[in-house]
């Protein structure tokens, strides 16, 4: 378990370093300190606010669970959709439930 550990650690720096590398291969004025590391990894440097946490988050209007995390690199997960898919899940189940009674 402590190796494990370690690695996810070690993941973890290297994902950060990653970005921020990125981040600095270009021009000062090209920096956004938001983007993809190899066009797949989401990460954000740039303060959070209030809006862009609610976009993550709690999103009605997003149908993806998994969205861009709002402060470091990877994902957030979206609670809206989260519970949307689950209620979906548990209508489905409680169907055939009665359908088998």
């Amino acid at each position: 378990m402590k190796r494990f550990r370690r690695f996810m650690m070690g993941l973890g720096i290297g994902l950060i370093a990653a970005a921020v590398c990125q981040e600095l291969r270009k021009p000062p004025e090209e920096r956004t300190w938001h983007g993809r590391i190899g066009g797949l990894m989401p990460y954000d440097f740039r303060p959070p606010t209030s809006e862009r946490l609610r976009e993550a988050y709690w999103n009605p209007g997003e149908p993806r669970i998994f969205t861009d995390r709002v402060l470091g690199v990877g994902w957030a997960i979206n609670f809206y959709s989260l519970l949307q898919v689950l209620s979906e899940l548990m209508a489905k189940l409680q169907t055939t439930i009665r359908e088998r009674s």
